[in-house]
């Protein structure tokens, strides 16, 4: 068995998998209780067929990645789209038969993985990367048994044609799946060198209010092309391609309709010039 070691260094998250399982089940069991969110944040519930998380350390993004995940229906494998490649780049496939965590390892989907392979032009995912990793911990939990599909969706339209490919692969094997699409939202301040509205509480209400809502109203539309334009004109997603390609996926799988399940920032964590937003966006066929 080729197995992918873990890349990430402590303190993404937690080593110890009893803390693992005693975090996400503090964030999940909300979600999967169906509440209500927050204040001007839908009412959450399992049973959607894609969702799309967010990338960070868990101490800052954890609980929005697990609301996420806990929103998709069970299925027998997952598939996450991670990103950072850019437009025009190759789609990539982690190509090793299981994935390590500290919760022991997952195995992958090699079947659909031949399917997908037979549709769409992969390469193969060799470089360290977090956007796929940082949410294994959480699959492992909540879809215990299931396999994993381990992919990376360019900032294009390729990712469209990426996540309507695994849907037709999937149906192909006769295989259920459920889709995540990873990734962070604005990245704002001195760090990121993006700093369109100054600094401070000015800069905070625009990054909430117009450039991160601008690509989130655009994934509750269920437009992956818009979605896609945004975050190129707006620098509003690191990895939008990801996010267009879970969006794709649920399209054809028959979904109709998009939650926002939660929103925030690395601000509610630590105060700083410069920040990252965060978004969990799940897709339903019908009302949950």
């Amino acid at each position: 068995m080729s197995l992918r070691r873990r890349s990430l260094p402590r303190g993404w998250y937690p080593d110890e998998p009893e803390t693992l399982r005693k975090l996400v089940s503090s964030w999940t069991v909300a979600s999967r209780a169906g509440v209500a969110g927050r204040a001007g944040v839908a009412g959450k519930g399992a049973g959607a067929v894609a969702a799309v998380a967010p990338h960070a350390g868990w101490s800052f993004s954890g609980r929005l990645a697990a609301e996420a995940a806990a929103s998709l229906e069970r299925a027998p494998t997952v598939a996450i789209f991670g990103g950072h490649l850019p437009g025009g780049a190759r789609p990539l496939a982690a190509r090793e038969s299981g994935f390590e965590n500290p919760l022991g390892s997952l195995e992958a989907d090699a079947e659909l993985l031949l399917a997908l392979d037979a549709r769409i032009d992969l390469g193969r995912d060799d470089e360290p990367d977090n956007t796929v990793e940082i949410l294994l911990p959480i699959v492992a939990l909540l879809f215990p048994g299931s396999r994993v599909l381990w992919l990376r969706a360019p900032n294009d339209e390729s990712s469209i044609e990426l996540g309507a490919a695994l849907f037709d692969a999937a149906a192909s094997v006769g295989r259920r799946v459920a889709c995540l699409g990873s990734t962070d939202l604005t990245h704002y301040g001195p760090n990121y060198s993006f700093v369109p509205k100054g600094r401070g509480v000015g800069a905070e209400a625009w990054v909430k209010g117009t450039n991160d809502k601008r690509f989130i109203d655009a994934l509750l539309a269920m437009d992956g092309v818009e979605a896609l334009a945004r975050a190129e004109a707006d620098r509003s997603a690191c990895s939008a391609g990801a996010a267009a390609a879970a969006l794709a996926f649920a399209r054809a799988a028959g979904a109709t309709r998009a939650r926002l399940l939660d929103y925030s920032t690395s601000l509610e964590v630590r105060s700083d010039d410069s920040f990252v937003g965060y978004a969990a966006v799940a897709f339903y066929k019908e009302q949950a």
